[in-house]
């Protein structure tokens, strides 16, 4: 039985020891990040199969102007394509002996549980991080906060600076001029390690102040706002270029690591069963038992077509190593 269980102490022998303290702690977990951006869209739920479709609505192909009075009214249309998520299992468990549950001191449900939602925060936001990955937009950064973009998914120079108060400037510029519409109220959102941010913190002693009355929701991480952005901290997803966020090699330089600015209509996530803790039915006469976490969901980033150069709502701070 490959769980926890009485015989070894690390595995469960510790639950009842001499002198056991009464306090149960947990080791430090983060908490969702990347997950609280996406969009929940209403097609979710059972008997509705694997494949979770949304279109996407492109602008007109001749755009209207002034009218001549003899003239009749010009026609037009647009084109509507479509995107698709697939609904993946996910979960995890974890096994325990009747006989430790009989002998500890703690009810062990409680502690297993905890481990397994920690569990599942990690899991199901790093399949959001990695929809996030897929944008077509990549900026490289500069000197003097320049930066260089690239619209087909890759970046083709190395990032060898740290991300600075004129890098946002640029990068907000730009995502402004595409259009792209802030995540809420004015601010776009950028996601990011620490560390990413710590030169910018070091620059700007007035990020982690909120002066405007109108700033009511503050997500989790979030560390400040500055030049209509809101910059959220997570630790979830490795360092480095990865599509997983599971694991990856930082930036060799370390003078700073990748980032993500994003407004409006980022990630979907179609939901068919919610995340939720299950109990596994004993057997083996009471004596093996267990508790899971499962989840019926899938992720997709909104824009992923052919034309999400100029429609992805999303932009990475990258370096081609």
């Amino acid at each position: 039985m490959a769980g926890q269980i009485w015989a070894t102490s690390s595995l469960g022998g510790f639950f009842y020891s001499l002198n056991l303290s009464d306090e149960l702690r947990d080791a430090l977990q983060p908490m969702m990040r990347f997950r609280q951006f996406c969009d929940v869209k209403d097609a979710a739920g059972k008997q509705k199969g694997n494949t979770f479709t949304w279109d996407i609505v492109q602008d007109v192909a001749t755009a209207g102007g002034a009218l001549v009075e003899t003239n009749t009214m010009p026609e037009t249309n647009f084109t509507i394509n479509q995107a698709t998520l697939t609904i993946t299992e996910y979960g995890n468990s974890v096994p325990y002996s009747g006989k430790l549950e009989a002998l500890s001191m703690f009810q062990v449900r409680k502690p297993v549980m905890q481990a397994l939602r920690n569990d599942a925060n990690k899991v199901l936001d790093r399949a959001a991080y990695a929809q996030f990955y897929l944008t077509a937009q990549r900026v490289v950064g500069g000197a003097s906060g320049a930066g260089t973009f690239t619209t087909d998914g890759t970046s083709t120079a190395t990032n060898s600076i740290a991300l600075g108060s004129g890098h946002v400037k640029t990068i907000v510029d730009r995502m402004k001029e595409r259009n792209i519409p802030a995540y809420i109220n004015d601010d776009y959102i950028c996601l990011a390690w620490p560390t990413t941010f710590r030169t910018l913190k070091d620059n700007l002693e007035s990020l982690h102040q909120y002066t405007e009355t109108g700033l009511k929701m503050i997500f989790n991480g979030e560390a400040g706002r500055y030049e209509s952005t809101r910059f959220v901290e997570q630790t979830n997803c490795s360092k480095g270029v990865t599509a997983t966020g599971a694991s990856g090699t930082a930036w060799g330089n370390a003078l700073s690591d990748w980032a993500f600015f994003f407004g409006e209509d980022t990630v979907a996530e179609g939901v068919a069963i919610p995340e939720e803790i299950r109990a596994k039915i004993p057997t083996d006469f009471g004596r093996s038992k267990g508790v899971a976490w499962y989840s019926l969901e899938g992720f997709g980033i909104v824009h992923a077509l052919a034309n999400a150069a100029t429609e992805s709502r999303i932009m990475m701070w990258d370096s081609a190593s």
